[in-house]
């Protein structure tokens, strides 16, 4: 398999001091559905996610827990991967940072910025927020109504001054603004590309990267008194998972460097500021892409603690349905900017996209040829008219569209593009009226509901990366071989052939009561 065909994409993996919610879930199922998206389109695809389980923010909570950290991040690492299986979400590992082998490659990346002259020891004082397990200047500090200074997250800073190992990063400002010039798709969306760039032009402070108050963590090298700065550890993850330190095993060779980091708009400085200057810095090739999203709202008010209006995915998919809830985190915000979960939008994209649009189309087809051919495809000539043509053309040009749509991560997009097709589709039924038609003209009925089938085939399979279950039922109804999904099956010669016998038709997608748009 060529280089081309190879695909490593990873979300974030998330700090294990609380329970996985909705920022957790959509991080992963965009994720998720580009990796299913690329599969489909004939990649070898290597998902990665997992949970951060070292810093200062974590060995307090585990004593907050009363019981030891290690026996703490095995009970919430779990949580984890149950909303992975919750989800179904597809992901090819789960890395947790306590692994051993994660320790050596956080090491070795150390070592290796070392050896190349990055790394030296002094004197840290200053701000640091043990919530965002991040340093701040002074500049970006602001009192509350109590005179307690704040980082911008909101988090509660305290002054540290410890002994502390520094990397160089403020050598680092030209050659970071030269790559970025070089490779201008590494950050996106285009507004975080600019505030990246935009903080690499107001100059960079070298960083410090241990810690000496705690020890939950990766001891550094030689001076086990110091413990790795937790995002050093952290980001070293996407690494360990393809055999680093071994540059020259298969997983390494195959996946490295990483294709795309999705990340949530709050890590995106990490990301796209400190990673490739670690890796450079110890020689190893930066990622090619950093996508940062943005961030959901309850109601129209901020997600908080305080407030209690955490959305827990697993009830919004009790409630409604699994593919319903992935459908909906997926099309109902331009991905990349922040969004508004509501009752009533998911009940209007449920019962209008989903139960009217889609479900009925493949329900009312699907019956028609019951009706009036026992369920069976009749022998036709599909595509002789210009309004088959239209349809199966447009049909047959989805893959093209959801392509560019999905490089960019454009998940929205991608969904738009085959509504439209749905809609043409419904419009197609309500014009050529089979129902009439099957009175005078037996054969040409069967042309259309043919023409209907291929162009139900085409949408089913290609909905797969965002609804899979949903996709695979609706295949399932029009006799699709589970062999011939994939995206190389979408053209004609894959077509459901005259003579075959489809299954009585059940919907795919009910509508919900209007009593579901009440408050949750």
């Amino acid at each position: 398999m060529s280089d081309e065909k190879r695909f490593y994409l990873t979300t974030p993996i998330y700090y294990v001091n609380d329970a996985p919610h909705i920022g957790h879930a959509y991080t992963t199922l965009a994720c998720d559905a580009l990796a299913r998206f690329m599969r489909l389109d004939g990649y070898d695809v290597f998902f990665l996610t997992g949970t951060d389980e070292h810093g200062q923010k974590v060995e307090k909570s585990a004593q907050a827990a009363g019981i030891e950290p290690q026996a703490f991040t095995d009970r919430v690492s779990k949580n984890f991967r149950d909303l992975a299986e919750a989800m179904n979400f597809s992901n090819d590992a789960f890395i947790r940072t306590t692994e051993p082998r994660h320790a050596r490659a956080s090491q070795a990346i150390w070592q290796a910025l070392m050896d190349n002259g990055h790394i030296y020891l002094g004197l840290y004082s200053g701000w640091y927020a043990v919530r965002d397990e991040a340093f701040y200047d002074e500049s970006e500090l602001a009192d509350d109504a109590q005179g307690v200074k704040r980082a911008p997250s909101g988090a509660e800073v305290e002054w540290v001054e410890e002994p502390s190992y520094f990397f160089d990063l403020s050598k680092w400002q030209d050659r970071l603004l030269a790559f970025y010039d070089a490779n201008p798709d590494f950050v996106a969306p285009a507004s975080r590309r600019n505030e990246v760039v935009s903080f690499v032009k107001g100059g960079l402070k070298d960083l410090s990267i241990s810690r000496t108050s705690f020890n939950w963590g990766v001891p550094v090298p030689d001076d086990p008194g110091h413990i790795m700065y937790v995002w050093l550890d952290a980001l070293t993850n996407y690494a360990t998972a393809v055999d680093y330190p071994d540059t020259e095993s298969q997983a390494f060779s195959n996946y490295w460097p990483c294709d795309l980091h999705m990340v949530g708009k709050d890590i995106l400085r990490f990301h796209a500021v400190y990673w490739p200057a670690f890796l450079m810095g110890a020689g190893i090739a930066p990622p090619r892409r950093v996508f940062a999203h943005g961030w959901w709202t309850n109601e129209g008010q901020k997600i908080s603690k305080s407030i209690g209006n955490i959305i827990d995915p697993l009830d919004i998919v009790e409630r409604y349905g699994l593919d319903q809830v992935r459908y909906f985190l997926l099309r109902e915000v331009p991905f990349g900017n922040d969004g508004d979960f509501s009752h009533r939008a998911m009940v209007n994209r449920i019962n209008g996209d989903l139960a009217n649009d889609l479900g009925n189309l493949v329900q009312r087809v699907v019956s028609m040829l019951h009706r009036y051919f026992d369920g069976v495809i009749p022998e036709h000539s599909a595509g002789h008219r210009d309004a088959d043509r239209d349809l199966l053309d447009a049909a047959e040009g989805l893959l093209e569209t959801c392509r560019s749509r999905m490089r960019e991560q454009a998940f929205h997009e991608a969904l738009d593009a085959v509504w439209a097709v749905i809609r043409q589709a419904n419009a197609y039924v309500d014009h050529q009226a089979p129902w009439a038609r099957i009175k005078e003209d037996r054969v040409r009925t069967g042309a259309i509901l043919a023409t209907l089938i291929q162009t139900i085939r085409r949408i089913a399979i290609l909905l797969q990366p965002y609804m899979p279950e949903s996709a695979g039922r609706m295949l399932d109804q029009i006799a699709v071989d589970p062999e011939r999904r994939a995206f190389a099956n979408l053209g004609r010669a894959d077509s459901v052939p005259p003579g075959t016998a489809l299954p009585k038709p059940s919907p795919v997608f009910p509508r919900l009561r209007e009593e579901a748009e009440g408050a949750a």
